[in-house]
């Protein structure tokens, strides 16, 4: 779990003075008037990723198929026999009708796009596959092989993550910018992350489709490792649908809010109602969101982890900075 370093809290009454901001909160509010600066944010204006424009004098090759290596960088991990094995059989009658598109490491040949198709050509033992040969960084062969392989839908949820956060974390991108270059929203991008959270036998369950990305969400609002995995065992073995899962995090976040020295719970017990906007929050401002609420009155505390992170909520909550 991240460290938070900050939280903004909005609530029925009160007002924070300026003169309780840290610096990094008063250097966000101090930026310069409008007129100084462009009203749109760098996130927004980058254009969405294209694959390398094709030279006119590229041709479909073939070549060894022993010449080919995988990519490090490929998003997709799980490649199930039983698919490989129906393509390959559609090879065996068809061919490989869509060149797979590489690149030039040394002395070798290291896939782009087409690793399913690959796999399969061993399968059959082809000698030769027809390949297109193309030039791309590292980031360009990360973003292209996201994209083709969100656009079939062959990523299973936790690969679409882990995917997202190595466009994070290998090339420091925002979250803005990853959701620009593959054609997603931020809030789509910030909700897959948070996956990459849970413990890692839980993200096994959510890859085998044990429990579905609606099932986590709600498990993601336990703090305990513990606990969250004794929940995904239970909706596995009862075959819960998220709303009795709902039902279930609520409980637990009550007998963790009653243990001494503890916050008081997010919600009471059975008020899948107050969960479920909690959840909505989350998804919305894609971050953690806790909503407490007690008889028609409580508080919403928004985290955010940085200033940039912060002036992304403020600017989903419609609130000008300027």
């Amino acid at each position: 779990m991240l460290p938070v370093d900050n939280s903004a809290t909005l609530r029925h009454s009160g007002v924070m003075s300026k003169s309780a901001l840290g610096r990094g909160l008063g250097a966000l509010l101090s930026s310069p008037p409008p007129a100084a600066r462009s009203s749109v944010s760098p996130a927004v204006t980058l254009a969405p990723f294209a694959a390398p424009v094709a030279d006119l004098r590229e041709r479909v090759q073939h070549v060894p198929l022993s010449r080919i290596h995988p990519c490090p960088l490929q998003p997709r991990k799980d490649f199930p026999e039983e698919t490989l094995r129906e393509l390959a059989d559609s090879i065996k009658e068809q061919g490989i009708v869509q060149p797979l598109i590489v690149r030039e490491r040394g002395d070798h040949l290291e896939l782009i796009a087409g690793e399913r198709r690959w796999r399969a050509a061993q399968l059959l033992g082809l000698a030769e596959v027809p390949v297109i040969i193309r030039q791309a960084d590292d980031r360009a062969v990360l973003e292209l092989s996201l994209i083709e392989n969100l656009q079939r839908e062959n990523l299973n949820p936790i690969e679409e993550a882990q995917g997202y956060a190595q466009l994070v974390g290998l090339f420091n991108l925002t979250q803005e910018e990853v959701a620009a270059k593959v054609g997603k929203s931020r809030a789509v991008v910030a909700n897959a992350l948070r996956l990459l959270k849970l413990p890692l036998v839980i993200q096994n369950y959510i890859r085998d489709g044990r429990i579905s990305v609606g099932h986590a969400k709600v498990i993601l609002g336990l703090t305990n490792d513990k606990q969250q995995q004794i929940v995904a065992e239970r909706v596995i073995k009862e075959a819960l649908n998220v709303r009795q899962t709902e039902r279930i995090v609520a409980r637990a976040q009550l007998r963790e809010g009653e243990r001494p020295g503890r916050k008081p719970a997010t919600a009471l017990a059975g008020d899948a109602h107050v969960l479920e906007i909690e959840n909505r929050l989350r998804e919305r401002f894609g971050t953690k969101v806790n909503l407490r609420y007690h008889q028609g009155k409580g508080s919403v505390e928004i985290l955010f982890f940085n200033d940039e992170d912060l002036e992304r909520v403020l600017q989903i909550a419609g609130v000008n900075v300027d």
